[in-house]
């Protein structure tokens, strides 16, 4: 839904910009450029670095810094709000259902390294890191939480 709402407010916008309004227009486009950006985190294992992404149409941005040596990864279930707003009135509110991988060092530093709404998915990456950085999965994916 958000990035059908995202591709509708680039549309819209380089239409206004080109026939209309340059400065509304401007703002529809970069307001639709806003929604389909996308974060992450991408891990080098062979280099052992990591980097926080933001990515746009395939194309990321971030610097590469040294991983720090991980203790465990977490499968976490939660639920993501999207606030959708024009001019500070709010105009919808989308809820989902997701999962998130976070990697912990340090005692409870962490940061979230993959996002999705595919349980299987999850947990494919998740041993995937566990044979790579010799770590535990925290299963947190239930009320009761569970190492694997």
């Amino acid at each position: 839904m958000k990035k059908i709402l995202a591709i509708s407010l680039i549309l819209a916008g380089m239409g206004i910009f080109i026939f209309e309004n340059i400065y509304a227009g401007l703002f529809l486009l970069l307001l639709g450029l806003n929604f389909i950006v996308t974060e992450g985190t991408e891990i080098d294992l062979e280099s052992k670095t990591y980097r926080k992404v933001k990515s746009i149409f395939g194309k990321n941005f971030g610097t590469w810094e040294p991983c720090p040596k991980f203790d465990y990864v977490s499968v976490f279930k939660t639920t993501e709000t999207t606030n959708v707003s024009s001019k500070g009135a709010q105009i919808a509110s989308f809820k989902s259902d997701i999962i998130l991988l976070n990697l912990f060092y340090s005692g409870n530093k962490n940061f979230t390294i993959s996002k999705t709404t595919n349980k299987k998915e999850a947990f494919e990456i998740a041993d995937h890191l566990k044979l790579a950085l010799d770590i535990d999965i925290l299963d947190a994916t239930e009320s009761e939480k569970k190492w694997l």
